[in-house]
């Protein structure tokens, strides 16, 4: 009991012998504490300040793997729901019909997991967003480190990159913008945003919109994020459509490859139940609050879907299941990006829907950003009596500027991650943190065949397990107050239901506007009958007064007896 040693140290003790161990204990004690000595009174340490702040280079290397673990997930989750767009790709890449070589494509050749041609594009393009992900968060994250001297990790974040992906852009470019537009929309918000961080103006811009609105959006984010994670193309397969109810349960074992409707067995897809174990990984992980959870999720779906003779494979015997096999025994590859970066066109912004993208990217970015970040700096103990941090202005400079650097790589908005948390709980408090996972981030981009080879069924259950994550800001509405309550249920409810983040935020701002006018009239009213009152009063007490002075008697007027 007197060894000093714990009980995972007394199992290894057991083995090794109590005196050999502690010898190896006191060994690595000696080796840690000469590394944190010698790096605190460096330049690295007294640039980040590692004494003033409490801590030290091994505690804040612990940190920067604890945050990358909890984020890394991003790095394909983001390129998935980005290439769903189809990128740069169009009709143009589709391979000939079969039958007819010399014969055009078909605008449905998009649509058709069978065109070898469009699904060839899609491929390097998700292997360009792969990069394009990995690149700007480690450009982010650096940058977050090193010049604000915070523990924090950026990476382009949840819930534009779907507005984008299937509003604007749509399912393979079935919407209303192009790629390029909706990346043009992406770098003017960001300068936008930069000269609103410049200014000073974020928190008056977040207080602007109602509170209830602004809670009830990372809800309903939330809800359509999971809900892209529970259909075929983009997730586990669990939800597919039907003519009558519109959607339904499916996870069928066929499906057909344009509409997606059953024309097999419900239920009975191997990749669904798969998916579904990855699912229940990282619940469990998270239950217990391990590190890193939703990568154990991803990896386990991942490395069984890499087996080729099974029915769960990602490489199926095909000409383009071969062609992704190939590429991805490679392994380690540094892929350079070639239709996603500067892929920017200002050609159609004469077009509403231009202009309604640019206004709900900002809005979130103001949110979203600037709630995180101050939620993180309270976390981390940064905030002071006056309700600021150290580096707060250079911070938000940063943020914004990540996403004008992203939108010319190709990703959309760069924000930070509330996975910070993970690090400032392991004990990261200075921007070192942010260094190391901008470092991991780097290690990252030399294996995108590895990266693009994850399968949709691994995924879509990290999705759905955002979606959870957000849905926790509904406690902090008052349901009991349907002012509140009825805006920002109908914003929650028609994310999803839409297909629209943009749909719910207008609903539920005017909503709450046409609540609010009973009220604002109400007081209006109030306060002209008060001027009206007061107004009166003052007449009354002017022709008191005149009337007064006219009856007095003139004191020169009176005889003297």
């Amino acid at each position: 009991m007197g060894v000093g040693v714990g009980v995972g140290d007394g199992v290894i003790c057991s083995k090794m012998g109590i005196g050999l161990c502690r010898k190896l204990s006191t060994s690595w004690k000696k080796m840690e504490k000469t590394l944190n000595d010698g790096v605190s009174k460096s330049f690295v340490g007294k640039y980040f300040k590692l004494e003033a702040r409490k801590t030290c280079f091994t505690r804040e290397l612990r940190a920067g793997t604890a945050t990358f673990l909890t984020m890394a997930y991003i790095i394909t989750v983001n390129a998935t729901i980005l290439a769903d767009s189809g990128g740069t790709c169009s009709i143009a890449d589709c391979s000939a019909p079969a039958m007819n070589q010399t014969s055009t494509p078909t605008p449905d050749c998009m649509f058709k997991q069978s065109n070898v041609g469009y699904q060839n594009c899609l491929a390097k393009t998700k292997s360009d967003l792969i990069v394009a992900t990995a690149l700007s968060s480690m450009i982010g994250s650096f940058a977050m480190g090193i010049l604000a001297n915070l523990p924090l990790g950026l990476a382009p974040g949840m819930g534009p990159n779907a507005y984008l992906a299937f509003n604007l852009v749509g399912f393979h470019g079935s919407g209303p913008l192009s790629y390029q537009t909706a990346m043009a929309v992406v770098l003017v918000e960001g300068c936008a945003f930069l000269a609103v961080a410049a200014f000073g103006l974020r928190a008056k811009l977040a207080r602007m919109i109602p509170r209830p609105v602004r809670l009830a959006c990372a809800a309903g984010i939330g809800l359509f994020i999971a809900f892209v994670g529970l259909q075929l193309h983009q997730g586990v397969g669990l939800i597919g459509p039907d003519p009558s109810t519109l959607v339904t349960i499916t996870a069928c074992d066929s499906t057909d490859p344009v509409t997606g409707a059953c024309t097999g067995g419900k239920m009975r897809s191997p990749t669904f139940w798969l998916g579904s174990v990855g699912f229940l990984i990282t619940s469990y992980g998270l239950m217990k609050e391990i590190k890193g959870s939703m990568i154990y999720g991803i990896l386990f779906v991942t490395l069984i879907s890499w087996s080729r003779d099974t029915a769960v494979t990602y490489f199926p015997h095909t000409t383009l299941g071969d062609a992704n096999y190939n590429y991805f025994k490679q392994v380690v590859d540094f892929h350079k990006i070639e239709s996603t970066a500067g892929a920017i066109s200002f050609s159609n912004f004469n077009r509403s829907e231009v202009w309604l993208a640019l206004a709900t990217l900002l809005y979130v970015d103001v949110l979203a950003t600037t709630g995180t970040l101050f939620t993180m700096a309270e976390m981390g103990g940064f905030v002071n009596d006056k309700g600021s941090f150290e580096g707060e202005y250079v911070a938000y400079m940063v943020d914004a500027g990540s996403t004008v650097v992203g939108s010319a790589l190709g990703v959309t908005t760069t924000a930070t991650y509330i996975e910070s948390s993970a690090g400032i709980r392991e004990g990261g408090r200075t921007g070192l943190t942010g260094v190391i996972v901008g470092l991991y981030f780097l290690l990252s981009l030399f294996f995108t065949p590895l990266l693009t080879s994850v399968p949709p069924w691994a995924v879509g259950p990290s999705l759905v397990m955002v979606g959870v994550m957000m849905m926790k800001v509904v406690k902090d509405i008052n349901w009991e107050d349907m002012k509140e309550a009825v805006p920002a249920f109908l914003t929650i409810l028609l994310m999803p239901l839409t297909y629209s983040i943009s749909n719910g935020i207008i609903a539920g701002i005017g909503l709450y506007v046409a609540l609010s006018l009973y009220d604002w009239i109400l007081g209006l009213l109030r306060r002209f009958f008060k001027l009206t009152k007061t107004l009166v009063k003052e007449h009354n007490q002017v022709s008191a007064a005149v009337a007064a002075a006219s009856t007095s008697v003139d004191p020169t007027t009176v005889e003297v007896v």
